[in-house]
């Protein structure tokens, strides 16, 4: 069937004027006849054309002032029914000091009848806006034939759904139609908002199996994220597209618009509840102290310098090799942290004299260490340098905040630290080491934390597979059971800033890191949430695992156990302690095997150091013991 063809051009605006003052003449008819059954007397209708045309004059220049025939009628809001309610209210108020002016100060008789004035009003009101009621809903109804209607269901029938649901029927682009709001509070369910019934969230997959729903949106900001994830697993499950309302802060000039709308991120899925920080005492940390942060212009160097310029620190003092990203968090800087001092240094941390000279200069008082080579597969063929950055690098880091007296350094670490598997992972567990060896060398607390991988920290498997979905895939996933443990950007560094106020010195805290996730299923929900379906518009490949990979990452040693904090998300882990000059002599003798590029010899001599160090689908599995 040929589909009716809607011209968007808008109807002239004194054709609305005109429409307009008809239905205020006819409204002054319909007052006569109501007021006097039908059967207006003659002298009534005497001066009736007098009556007429005065009111025909006060309310052409009200609506003129308020310009109440400018708005698309099509459009309609309820901000312009209330403009006609009080363009309509202040000529009937017209009306009313006309008629005390005349029977005070003239002849003591009423210009127009009480009783027409406040059955005009009514009527005039009435009539002004169902005719735009009447054309909004016949427009709606040409463009949006049944058959070609998106069904949508508004989660939250509070006074942002009301506002998603406006935004959804200005949207003259795309044809949509709100079938139902989901809402939880007990004074909602039952009812109607703006002629939609509102369910309880009991009843949301009941409504997505029958009712052919399109799509879902999340209009409520204060959905908890256990409930969020609820309502997007239950979405998934029946292939309906989520969206989400950003909140009021990001609106363009207040208002929200359909192409504002975003589509749910897998973030959403695996977020957790708010972590509760004891702000008082690291504001109280903090305040007055100069902070350096080396890898400043990383994922999670980046987000510390956001956070920490949130107190009263003295300085930020901010490191890293990389130029380009150094630059732009330096522009960031200038924009956000306009009453913070920061200074931004290019610097490598192996290079031992531009390490001392930077901090002879700037004296920190705490130090955050999150520079370091990361990316497993591309360490394990490049060994020399996964030694001088994590292991050199750290020590020179650590050394030097001993002599120049730093109050507390505290070193990021990973999870693949633990019974490592990889170079990276290998040197990581070093540089643990060797910093809470050197704890009791001199007034320096040094503080390890460890914790898994990070949502869209940079070359993480989350921006991989956007990537690949946005080039049409196929996602790769390296193996059908590989899984790993995910925590935000955010999150990980305000557990940081809390192990940082906690600790004494030696400890390693480890985060609460949640469950661990199935990579392959996180590939196929990325894949859900563009709208797309796994294995039919996106393939999943599996590649196989890569050098130094293990399917399964762990968080404590097999000879470590734990020790609870008074923060539910922060343990400490219990490890063996090092004597700081064994461990500096061992390492000594593997950095010196650096010149030589030997990498047989480097990772046999980390093994000696590590002995839990076994490596995994790796050149180097030779040198492990046969099991």
């Amino acid at each position: 069937m040929r589909k009716m063809q809607i011209h968007h051009s808008n109807t002239p605006r004194w054709i609305i004027l005109v429409i307009d003052m008809l239905i205020v003449v006819m409204s002054v008819f319909l007052a006569y006849l109501l007021r006097f059954n039908f059967d207006i007397p003659d002298n009534e209708l005497r001066p009736l054309p007098w009556i007429l045309g005065y009111i025909f004059i006060v309310r052409l220049v009200s609506f003129a002032i308020a310009k109440t025939y400018a708005g698309i009628v099509r459009f309609t809001s309820t901000e312009d029914f209330f403009r006609i309610f009080l363009v309509i209210t202040s000529g009937s108020l017209v009306f009313i000091v006309t008629n005390l002016v005349k029977y005070y100060f003239v002849d003591q008789r009423f210009f127009i009848p009480f009783s027409i004035i406040i059955i005009d009003f009514i009527t005039t009101t009435g009539a002004l806006s169902i005719f735009r009621i009447i054309v909004k809903t016949a427009y709606l109804e040409l463009l949006n034939p049944p058959g070609d209607q998106i069904k949508v269901v508004i989660f939250g029938a509070g006074e942002a759904g009301v506002i998603t649901k406006n935004a959804l029927d200005r949207d003259a682009g795309i044809r949509y139609k709100v079938t139902a709001f989901v809402d939880d509070h007990p004074g909602k369910i039952g009812k109607k908002l703006e002629g939609v019934s509102i369910y309880g969230s009991d009843r949301l997959e009941e409504i997505l199996k029958n009712a052919d729903i399109s799509i879902l949106i999340i209009s409520t900001q204060n959905l908890r994220p256990r409930q969020k994830q609820e309502v997007i697993e239950i979405c998934l499950k029946y292939g309906v597209r989520v969206l989400n309302v950003p909140p009021v802060s990001q609106w363009i000039n207040g208002e929200l618009s359909f192409r504002q709308i975003k589509k749910i991120n897998i973030e959403d899925l695996l977020e957790r509840e708010i972590i509760r920080l004891d702000e008082e005492k690291i504001s109280r940390l903090l305040s007055g102290k100069k902070v350096l942060i080396t890898g400043a212009s990383g994922s999670i160097g980046s987000e510390l310098v956001r956070q920490i310029a949130k107190y009263p620190v003295k300085s930020l003092i901010l490191i890293d090799q990389a130029e380009s990203p150094l630059f732009h968090l330096e522009l960031e800087c200038r924009e956000k942290c306009v009453n913070k001092h920061f200074t931004v240094h290019v610097a490598d941390i192996c290079n031992r004299d531009r390490v001392r000279y930077l901090f002879s200069n700037y004296a920190p008082d705490i130090v955050f260490h999150a520079a370091a080579y990361k990316h497993v597969p591309m360490m394990e063929g490049n060994v020399s340098e996964a030694v001088l950055n994590n292991v050199e690098g750290s020590r020179i880091l650590a050394d030097v905040s001993v002599e120049k007296g730093v109050e507390r350094f505290v070193m990021i670490s990973t999870d693949k630290a633990v019974n490592p598997t990889s170079v990276m992972g290998a040197t990581k567990r070093l540089a643990e080491i060797y910093t809470q060896s050197l704890n009791k060398k001199g007034g320096t607390k040094f503080i390890t934390t460890r914790f898994g991988n990070v949502l869209g920290s940079t070359g993480s498997v989350i921006p991989l597979f956007r990537e690949q979905i946005e080039k049409g895939g196929p996602l790769t996933v390296t193996h059908p059971e590989i899984t790993r443990y995910f925590m935000t950007i955010p999150e990980a560094c305000q557990l940081v800033l809390e192990a940082c106020v906690m600790g004494n010195g030696g400890e390693i805290y480890i985060f609460d890191m949640g469950k661990s996730v199935k990579i392959v299923d996180l590939a196929r929900k990325m894949i859900q949430l563009s709208g797309l379906e796994p294995g039919k518009d996106i393939q999943i490949k599996y590649t196989g695992l890569r050098p130094g990979e293990k399917l399964y990452e762990e968080l404590l040693n097999d000879k470590e156990n734990t020790i609870p904090t008074h923060h539910p998300q922060i343990m400490i882990a219990r490890v063996l302690e090092y004597d700081h000059a064994t461990v500096n002599d061992k390492i000594d003798g593997i950095v010196a095997m650096v010149a030589n590029h030997n990498e047989f010899e480097i990772v046999k001599g980390m093994k000696k150091v590590v002995p839990e160090f076994r490596s995994k689908n790796s050149i180097f599995n030779k040198l492990d013991p046969e099991e």
